[in-house]
């Protein structure tokens, strides 16, 4: 093993896209055919002893207009919307998320950012496999900023070809005092919103909390 150290939806079609300009219209049109037949029911059925005055069908009218610009607002804010978060979520993809998913073990150099080790005497990097089992564990420097691992090949006693979870554990006196992931860079494969979270797919299929990514690189 060489092991260095080193320092929502408004306006939307029933497929899913965008509503057109055009189908937006046509639904303004039907609510306002839908109004003046409400309003020529209002004006069949008034008192003919007090009739309703022109002041206040014009009233309704303009209350109606108003009513429907705001709609037709609140739309085209929602496509913003949309169309803004797109473009922050694309720009995740294709970036190396620095987090503590699973790392592919291969034999080839893996850069890893330690957590803080003060107060430790003595540390071990622990490989863990999908099924949360140690496969590995290797001393390194509790004072190391930042660990280049490069795994032993498995004839050598090295783990098998696959992801491994990084956790380094800080011993002082023989008692363990630190046990906390030990960060990966891993590439973004795709983004997705749910429920206002963001959240990343990594290489390997595996999905983070963007909240998770502790660095971001080209």
């Amino acid at each position: 093993m060489d092991m260095h150290l080193q320092p929502a939806s408004v306006g939307r079609t029933e497929a899913g896209g965008l509503a057109s300009p055009k189908a937006q219209n046509s639904e303004i049109s039907s609510d306002f055919q839908t109004f003046l037949r409400m309003l020529t029911a209002q004006i069949q059925n008034q008192n003919p002893l007090e009739p309703i005055e022109a002041s206040d069908f014009a009233v309704q009218l303009a209350t109606f207009s108003g009513v429907e610009q705001q709609v037709r607002t609140n739309e085209l804010l929602t496509q913003l919307t949309t169309r803004l978060g797109l473009s922050e979520l694309a720009n995740w993809v294709g970036r190396d998320a620095l987090t503590p998913a699973p790392q592919f073990v291969d034999g080839s150099s893996l850069r890893l950012i330690p957590p803080d080790m003060q107060g430790s005497d003595r540390a071990d990097l622990v490989l863990r496999d999908p099924d949360g089992q140690e496969a590995a564990r290797y001393a390194v420097s509790p004072g190391a900023r930042e660990i280049l691992f490069e795994a032993p090949h498995q004839s050598e006693g090295g783990p098998r070809t696959g992801y491994y979870t990084f956790e380094i554990e800080g011993f002082r006196g023989g008692e363990k005092v630190v046990a906390a992931p030990a960060l990966g860079y891993s590439r973004i494969l795709e983004a997705r919103n749910d429920a206002g979270q963001v959240f990343l797919v990594l290489e390997g299929g595996h999905q983070i909390d963007s909240t998770d990514v502790a660095g971001l690189r080209e």
